[in-house]
């Protein structure tokens, strides 16, 4: 027989069963911290993701219990965005648009001198299209075309207003009047 098993065979009892209880205990100590221990890493990482969907489960109910809310809000909007489209028309439109401030011009008893559009500029989600615009007539048809102006559907601003060369004809001032028309429109990004 082997000579180191006999060795531990002559051992008494009880350091026999103490070296098997180290044995025993280095087994399960081992079997511990190799099997055990990254067990107990993965079970509290799959806790922590389990957690954060829970959280994200709840998050996703509400929404889907507020979805009728929702979709109501959506549909307002939509119609807010209609309405704000209105006011803000796209290249098409803008031609006619410059063409019906003229005949407004005539319509208020104003004569048109000048009308020159010019290039429209950028400002993000809309373009600012100027014009400038050459009147002539009395003082209160200009304010009249102004109302005029204030009343459109479009979001049309006459700036740079100057009322300059009074002359009376037939027992009324008439004024030369200078002034940028802007209008503005929805640019499709």
């Amino acid at each position: 027989m082997n000579p180191r098993l006999e060795k531990i065979l002559k051992l008494p009892l009880y350091q026999r069963l103490l070296g098997l209880g180290v044995v025993v205990v280095l087994i399960v100590a081992a079997f511990g911290w190799f099997l055990v221990v990254p067990q107990f890493d993965e079970l509290e990482q799959l806790k922590k993701a389990q957690d954060k969907l829970d959280v994200e489960l709840i998050q996703k109910r509400q929404i889907a219990n507020n979805l009728p809310k929702f979709k109501a809000e959506f549909a307002k909007m939509e119609k807010m965005l209609e309405k704000a489209l209105t006011k803000l028309p796209n290249k098409k439109e803008i031609p006619t648009l410059l063409t019906n401030l003229a005949a407004l011009a005539k319509d208020s008893g104003l004569d048109v001198k000048s009308f020159k559009p010019k290039g429209e500029i950028s400002k993000g989600f809309f373009a600012e299209v100027p014009a400038d615009l050459q009147l002539k007539g009395a003082y209160h048809d200009i304010a009249h075309f102004a109302q005029s102006v204030g009343e459109l559907s479009r979001i049309v601003n006459l700036t740079d207003l100057q009322l300059k060369s009074p002359k009376v004809l037939d027992g009324q001032v008439a004024l030369q009047v200078n002034c940028k028309v802007v209008t503005f429109r929805f640019v499709d990004q």
